[in-house]
C-alpha cells in the first residue's frame, strides 16, 4: 500500500470510509423487511441501500425510467421478473437493470437480501415561474 503522503493531491482528497458490513447488517435485520441500510453521506453522487425481503415475499413489477440500477444479491436466493422471463438469483448475483426496464422480485424460502446502487437523483428546486 501506497503511503498517503506519496499519492499527488492525497492530503486534500475525500477519505474513504468502511460503512459497514452487509453480512453483520442482513444478521441484525433477520426479522425485518425493507431497507436495512441507506447511503446517506453528504456530498455524494449516489445512492444505495440494503434491502430485505422477507421469505416467499415479493416487489411487485415496477420500472425505473430514469436511472439504472446495479443490483448485488448479499444473502438468500430468489427470481428476478423481466419482460425476457424469470432468472433464478443468489448471493452473489450481479444483475444491472437499465433504466426503463420493468421487473420484480421474489424471495425464496429463506428471503433475499441485496444492495441497490444508482446515480443520485438531483435534488428538487424552487424556481421563479416564466417571466417573473
Amino acid at each position: 500500500m501506497s503511503d498517503p503522503e506519496e499519492i499527488p493531491g492525497a492530503a486534500d482528497a475525500p477519505l474513504p470510509r468502511i460503512l459497514g458490513n452487509t453480512g453483520s447488517l442482513v444478521a441484525a435485520g433477520a426479522e425485518s423487511t425493507g431497507a436495512l441500510w441507506r447511503l446517506a453521506e453528504p456530498g455524494r453522487q449516489l445512492d444505495a441501500n440494503l434491502v430485505r425481503v422477507p421469505p416467499k415475499g415479493s416487489i411487485d413489477a415496477h420500472a425505473e425510467p430514469d436511472l439504472d440500477v446495479l443490483l448485488l444479491v448479499v444473502d438468500g436466493d430468489g427470481v428476478l421478473g423481466s419482460a425476457a422471463g424469470p432468472y433464478a438469483v443468489e448471493s452473489g448475483s450481479l444483475v444491472w437493470l437499465p433504466h426503463g426496464s420493468v421487473r420484480s422480485v421474489r424471495a425464496g424460502e429463506s428471503g433475499l437480501s441485496y444492495v441497490t446502487v444508482h446515480r443520485r437523483r438531483p435534488g428538487m428546486r424552487i424556481q421563479s415561474p416564466p417571466g417573473a
